[in-house]
């Protein structure tokens, strides 16, 4: 997981760059999803590898859905579109543009 600073802790989903919008911000959001974690923790100082043992976590959740977010139960579905929407209306808010990095390949 490639790290978004030199530290050794991260700064938050609030703090993330990007609006959050980074694999790590991924790797929280997901685990939100699941109920690996509670929707309020946002991992504000937690070590990478801490991190890390989550995103292990949710690799295995999605590996039961065949990594689709169509094959999720409803609940599921559901509970990962609203936080996807509100995640990237707030990253959008915060000047976050989807279509940079495509444009940066060009």
């Amino acid at each position: 997981m490639k790290r978004p600073n030199m530290s050794n802790t991260y700064p938050g989903l609030e703090n993330d760059v990007s609006g959050g919008m980074t694999m790590i911000g991924k790797v929280i959001r997901d685990a939100w999803v699941f109920g690996i974690l509670p929707e309020t923790q946002t991992c504000k100082d937690w070590e990478i590898s801490r991190i890390d043992g989550i995103h292990q976590q949710v690799n295995d959740e999605w590996d039961k859905y065949g990594c689709m977010v169509s094959n999720l139960p409803d609940e599921l579905r559901e509970r990962h579109k609203r936080i996807y929407d509100d995640a990237i209306a707030q990253a959008k808010s915060q000047g976050w543009d989807p279509d940079a990095s495509v444009r940066d390949d060009d």
